[in-house]
């Protein structure tokens, strides 16, 4: 029986599943089917600006962005899929503040779903720095299927440590 390290909080039944969809060999396809292609927001660039433009349609509020980018040393198997910093320095005489997300690089190439998960995860550190209930619910209210996402992401990554690439 293969480790599946994505999925080690899940019931033996869930992961019991997913084994068998492995040994049959449609783990691929089942994903294939659910999220045909992936994103177009390849560059640092484009990735700030799709990042800035979600934050505004829910968190218009929120400190402002500094920086988003992929991250080739974010390491996906110690489950670090993004991260969320903040970083406080004085200048002259006031405290600045910097916000910055790092996404793996492994989600250059990954369905814009997942890839819209883990920045919606990110943003939600700006509020809460915990993951409690609020910050689920912060999730929840940005992207109604957080959890599904959040599973197939883990699909996906099972996918990919694997099999190998899927798009």
């Amino acid at each position: 029986m293969t480790q599946l390290k994505y999925l080690a909080g899940y019931s033996e039944n869930v992961t019991g599943q997913v084994q068998q969809l492995i040994e049959q060999q449609k783990l691929g396809k089942l994903l294939l089917k659910k999220y045909p292609q992936c994103h177009d927001f390849k560059t640092d660039k484009a990735l700030y600006s799709y990042t800035v433009d979600l934050k505004n349609q829910y968190m218009r509020q929120s400190n402002p962005l500094s920086k988003v980018i992929y991250d080739d040393k974010l390491d996906v198997i110690h489950q670090a899929l993004g991260l969320h910093t903040f970083i406080s320095r004085v200048q002259g005489g006031n405290l600045k503040a910097k916000h910055e997300i790092r996404i793996a690089s492994v989600f250059k190439h990954a369905p814009l779903a997942f890839l819209n998960m883990i920045v919606v995860h990110e943003l939600a550190h700006l509020r809460e720095k915990q993951h409690n209930k609020a910050f689920y619910q912060l999730c929840q209210h940005m992207e109604a299927d957080y959890h599904q996402l959040e599973f197939d992401t883990r699909l996906y990554l099972t996918h990919l440590d694997l099999l190998g690439k899927l798009y």
